[in-house]
């Protein structure tokens, strides 16, 4: 299976760090945040990856290069401007091909095992959902068994993870080029009943601000002391 990540963001939020310099190449723990999802996808066996970009999106390919150096072999998609989530991952189609594939957001961090997520015959996606953060106290989706459901309380919502797998046909309605957001198409399949998901109570941040990039970076170089520290 091949994966994507989603790099094309303007990261308003993380301004002025982001005025010159793409949100997924800020650090934290000693590394770009998006050099963390390579090396886990790497761990994970997704050795082909697709990145798309578009504030800044040389300075990302000149980081990454063709992903040699990580064990990886990067494509690279290109938008001269974002074309929000389902846009871009139409953008990327013919990179990623017809068999269903993975996508991470470039601004999260997660610890979750990513080769775990797949599709049930006949499903156009699997999400992966995580407890409320206390900046997304509503959630988005709810969760029955392992299938994603409409008829849900607000009190019984998760969060998207912005980490899925998706099967092409999801994205069939959409033009090359076109800007359209993931939500209204996960909502109709989530109707039609196909859309799976799975829960994840592991580590997961929402790396938006400033304030939470400076926590997670606390967070890593805490548990690298640690690890490093001998017995």
């Amino acid at each position: 299976m091949k994966a994507m990540i989603l790099a094309a963001g303007r990261g308003e939020r993380m301004r002025p760090l982001t005025d010159h310099c793409p949100k997924p190449l800020l650090e934290a723990g000693g590394k770009p945040l998006i050099v963390w999802h390579i090396e886990r996808l790497r761990a994970a066996g997704f050795t082909e990856l697709v990145i798309n970009h578009a504030h800044l999106g040389h300075l990302l390919e000149q980081a990454l290069g063709d992903g040699s150096r990580f064990g990886v072999r990067i494509h690279w998609s290109a938008e001269r401007e974002a074309l929000e989530t389902a846009g871009g991952i139409r953008q990327a189609l013919p990179l990623l091909g017809d068999a269903p594939f993975l996508v991470v957001n470039g601004d999260v961090f997660c610890d979750a095992d990513f080769s775990t997520l797949k599709l049930a015959p006949g499903d156009l996606a699997e999400l992966l959902l995580v407890p409320n953060p206390e900046h997304h106290p509503e959630g988005d989706f709810a969760l029955r068994r392992d299938r994603l459901v409409a008829d849900a309380t607000a009190a019984s919502k998760l969060t998207f993870s912005g980490i899925g797998v998706y099967h092409p046909e999801l994205f069939a309605t959409i033009e090359p080029g076109a800007t359209a957001k993931l939500a209204p198409l996960l909502r109709a399949a989530i109707a039609a009943g196909r859309v799976g998901g799975r829960r994840h109570d592991g580590v997961w941040i929402d790396v938006g601000t400033p304030a939470r990039l400076t926590e997670l970076d606390r967070r890593l170089r805490v548990e690298e002391g640690h690890a490093s520290r001998p017995e």
